[in-house]
C-alpha cells in the first residue's frame, strides 16, 4: 500500500455527514490523486523557475 496523504477519520467524518459511506478503496484512490496533484504543481514551479514555494496558483 502507498503512503497516505489524507486523514482518514477526517474523510470518513466529512462523507459520514453527506449521508454516505466510503467504498473499499476509496482513501487510497483520493490519497493518490492527491499526491498526483502536489507533483504536477511541483513541475510547474521548477519550469517556471521563479520559486520555490507552492501557492494556490499552482494547483493544476
Amino acid at each position: 500500500m502507498a503512503d497516505i496523504f489524507v486523514v482518514a477519520s477526517k474523510i470518513k467524518k466529512f462523507v459520514k455527514g453527506q449521508g454516505l459511506r466510503s467504498g473499499p478503496g476509496y482513501l487510497e484512490a483520493l490519497s493518490k490523486r492527491v499526491e498526483e496533484t502536489v507533483k504536477a504543481s511541483s513541475e510547474k514551479v521548477k519550469q517556471e523557475g521563479k520559486k520555490k514555494t507552492l501557492g494556490a496558483e499552482d494547483l493544476i
